[in-house]
């Protein structure tokens, strides 16, 4: 299984980020001459060598007409200027103030007294936003990933400041720095396709920030809500290691947080912050293939007996869209010899606390049982063929002695229907194709 491993240990920005993944693919300037031409305006992306510690890595330096947005202080990640105001002195409107901290890292005095007179002054919403990445030169899958990563922090900043998103802005001149960061890091998602993302828990940094509007804990508001379900902590260092935008890559692309799986590494990419810590100020990025391996999930269950099949299947449904890997019911006998069910729900540890709250609310049961433990599960991943009736998807699990290969019933029965086939004879082809 092809697995990108992520290591947290001085938290996350989009630029960091960006940086460790380029140094996982071998050419940069491809990536970079791709970015200065995707359409952002204004924008120029460039790859620096970085040194901290000792460690030699990559800088990824964005710039927004010939700005760099940063004010020359000791910020890190100055690209996710988006929450803007949180940290500046701009004096935009109060729904602005997002904390684009994502930009710098680790910086505790947020005062730069720049006013960002780049001829940018205006602020732009989460539909604008969305209208520019529509209108990028890039995949539907790099647009429907930067889309989710900014819903998310456009969510946060929602909750934080009490207002509608659609009354959520973002700073002009930060937002095409920020998104930047978020297409870049979408783009190397992309051209890497990991068949799983893990991530070491994730370091916040402490202390507080000082902002226009007062000082600010950290991590800083939106990054603690972005964070929520995500294992982090605090540590020694004083200033913020985690950004918003940071916050909400990991979320959307990590599919589990813990330690790093045994892993055959293939390559490793030095991300490099700005600021200079007595610790490697970086992000640490590892490839490889790892093997059939344990993971840790949870089960929820609850016992049902006054519910209609029909409200059951309603349940099950969002309990799905919430993210449970699997949902799955069992008959039962009660107490008093009533017949009832057993509703099971599998996931993420991470993601139990919010499926617990759909149980409850798509329910009618008064108490959750929740059992954490282990499991044994193969590499998996997703591949086509091409058949004489037409390409087909297939999943390919193997590892542990195992190999197995299943073609999506979707496909196979959409092909047999289209062409007024029997199911098996697409299933032939299938096999044939295989072999």
């Amino acid at each position: 299984m092809k697995t990108l491993y992520l290591e947290c240990a001085m938290g996350a920005a989009g630029d960091m980020l960006t940086a460790a993944l380029l140094e996982l693919t071998g050419d940069r300037q491809a990536f970079i001459d791709k970015m200065n031409v995707i359409g952002l305006p204004g924008v120029t992306v460039a790859a620096e060598g970085s040194v901290k510690c000792g460690i030699t890595g990559t800088h990824v330096k964005v710039t927004v007409d010939g700005v760099e947005e940063e004010a020359g202080d000791a910020h890190d990640h100055h690209h996710d200027h988006e929450h803007h105001d949180h940290d500046h002195e701009h004096h935009h409107h109060d729904h602005d103030h997002h904390h684009e901290h994502d930009h710098d890292h680790h910086e505790e005095e947020h005062d730069h007294h720049h006013d960002h007179d780049h001829g940018h002054h205006h602020h732009a919403s989460v539909a604008d936003i969305e209208a520019l990445i529509n209108g990028l030169d890039v995949s539907d899958r790099v647009k429907a990933d930067a889309k989710a990563v900014y819903a998310l922090i456009a969510n946060a900043e929602s909750r934080v400041h009490g207002r509608p998103v659609t009354e959520i802005h973002f700073h002009e001149v930060g937002t095409l720095d920020a998104v930047a960061d978020v297409v870049g890091v979408c783009l190397l998602m992309e051209q890497l396709f990991p068949d799983q993302v893990i991530a070491s828990p994730v370091h916040t940094g402490s202390g507080h920030v000082h902002c226009a509007h007062g000082i600010l804990p950290v991590p800083a508001p939106a990054t603690a809500l972005i964070l929520e379900g995500i294992p982090s902590y605090g540590g020694e260092i004083r200033g913020e290691l985690c950004t918003p935008t940071g916050a909400a890559l990991l979320k959307h692309f990590v599919s589990r947080f813990g330690d790093r799986p045994v892993m055959a590494v293939e390559a490793i990419g030095y991300g490099m912050g700005k600021k200079d810590f007595e610790q490697a100020n970086c992000i640490r990025a590892f490839l490889g293939q790892s093997e059939g391996e344990l993971e840790t999930i949870t089960r929820l269950e609850c016992n049902l007996d006054d519910m209609t099949g029909e409200d059951i299947a309603f349940a099950m449904e969002q309990l799905f869209a919430a993210g449970a890997r699997d949902v799955y019911t069992q008959p039962i006998g009660m107490k008093k010899s009533r017949p009832g069910i057993l509703l099971s729900v599998i996931c993420l540890a991470q993601d139990a606390d919010k499926l617990a709250e759909v149980m409850m609310k798509h329910t009618t049961t008064l108490g959750i049982r929740r059992q954490d433990m282990s499991r044994y599960v193969l590499d998996r991943h997703e591949e086509t063929v091409s058949t004489e009736y037409g390409p087909v998807r297939l999943k390919r699990a193997s590892g542990m002695g195992a190999e197995r290969v299943k073609a999506e019933y979707e496909e196979i029965a959409a092909l047999a229907k289209e062409l007024n086939l029997p199911l098996e004879a697409v299933r032939e082809a299938v096999r044939k194709a295989c072999r």
